[in-house]
């Protein structure tokens, strides 16, 4: 496999501290061509229409794809107000020129009897279709891999899209760090749309209790075996992005975020053409 089969994006939190212009601005110094913006990187986090406008026009000048917005959580419980934030994220999205939409499911065990099922994932997908065609952009299912999420598995994501008819409208985040957690044995690379790599190398944690504060960028010591999943994704002709999305509070710490972005891609870019070579 080689190396240049692989394309990157820069996922925001992978540099929370920059603002998304400045993003922008550190994806086309990496030449990278695809970035992912998000909602929930405090003061640097795509708010209004008219900020979104101008990240878009920003975005086009330099030549690079907005991918998604991340994310709309908990998409698996519609109600009014889940309504209106799915809403309003797809205005946002509209308005860059963003992709698609990242769904991520409810992740709160407390109470099974308010945990939704799969009859509460279709209908929620029923009813996020059609505000994502009315603003022109698709929906991306991200099963999370926690033990306490309500929607663990790729195959029950793709049941449901199946059962609602969506297939057109929604695809599948693949997370390394949610597909290990789960210890999910699908891949499903043709109906994929994007790849969300990390890796944890705390040695002091178990799979189900890993948290997205262990989640850094992809490099050795990786007990999440990002690269062999990357490879398998790649292998089973999946040619989309791989965007990095390490959640580490001191990621914000970091004094060069594109430093580190720039040696994660090169590990990566490493590991695939020594797997190559073998």
């Amino acid at each position: 496999m080689a190396s240049s089969t692989i394309k990157f994006a820069l996922n925001h939190k992978s540099c929370p501290t920059l603002s998304p212009i400045a993003a922008l601005n550190a994806a086309k110094s990496l030449g990278i061509s695809g970035v992912e913006l998000r909602n929930d990187v405090g003061e640097n986090s795509i708010a209004t229409v008219e900020q979104a406008q101008q990240i878009g026009e920003h975005a086009a000048k330099l030549g690079i794809k907005i991918l998604t917005i991340n994310a709309l959580y908990p998409f698996n419980v519609w109600n009014s107000e889940q309504e209106q934030n799915t809403v309003k994220l797809a205005q946002l999205a509209q308005a860059c020129g963003a992709q698609a939409l990242v769904c991520c499911p409810l992740v709160a065990a407390t109470d099974e009897r308010n945990i939704p099922g799969q009859a509460e994932l279709i209908s929620a997908l029923k009813a996020i279709a059609p505000i994502l065609s009315e603003h022109n952009i698709k929906g991306m299912v991200e099963p999370l891999g926690f033990p306490t999420s309500s929607l663990r598995f790729k195959e029950d994501s793709i049941a449901a899209i199946d059962a609602a008819g969506l297939g057109d409208i929604f695809s599948l985040v693949h997370d390394t760090f949610h597909h290990a957690g789960s210890d999910d044995q699908n891949y499903y690379p043709n109906r994929t749309g994007l790849i969300h790599a990390s890796a944890v190398t705390d040695s002091g944690v178990t799979m189900e209790s890993m948290l997205d504060g262990h989640r850094y960028f992809v490099g050795p010591g990786d007990r999440l075996n990002s690269i062999t999943q990357i490879k398998h994704m790649l292998s089973a002709g999946y040619a989309g992005y791989v965007s990095f999305e390490p959640f580490a509070d001191d990621i914000a710490t970091y004094p060069n975020p594109t430093a580190a972005i720039k040696e994660s891609m090169e590990y990566v870019l490493a590991e695939l053409d020594a797997s190559t070579a073998e």
